[in-house]
């Protein structure tokens, strides 16, 4: 049975450690917001509301999302929607989309609640695939 769980957690993994690509949308705007914070959206090049960027998941790009974390939404990125997003990429720079809001909206309770609870800010880890293609 100990066995058993060791091999899950490799599994878990080497799952994570194939694909460490991350999909971080802006949720909400510029109103009352921290210069830091609106340092760190800048620095992502998350400018305008809807737009999308792919990063690594390094402990660098981690730090500045959850520094941002009441702003955005991100999630694991698997490679069938990542495809989606290059097709219908919009803008010169290789890593930032501008997305559609997304179709039947955000979630019951809006974009000032953390997902967790029924918002739409955070970490839905591999729900935000649901999340893009509803913004395709």
């Amino acid at each position: 049975m100990v066995e058993t769980e060791e091999i899950k957690k490799t599994v878990k993994v080497k799952q994570v450690a194939k694909n460490n690509k991350l999909a971080v949308i802006r949720i909400r705007g510029n109103i009352r917001i921290l210069t830091q914070i609106k340092d760190t959206l800048t620095m992502l090049n998350l400018n305008k509301v809807n737009t999308c960027i792919i990063l690594e998941n390094t402990p660098v790009t981690m730090g500045m999302i959850k520094k941002a974390k009441d702003y955005i939404t991100w999630g694991n990125l698997d490679s069938e929607t990542e495809k989606e997003l290059r097709k219908v990429q919009n803008t010169d720079k290789k890593h930032v989309f501008r997305l559609q809001p997304p179709k039947k909206g955000f979630e019951r309770k809006g974009i000032k609640k953390p997902f967790t609870t029924g918002g739409a800010l955070g970490n839905r880890k591999y729900k935000i695939n649901d999340l893009i293609k509803r913004m395709l």
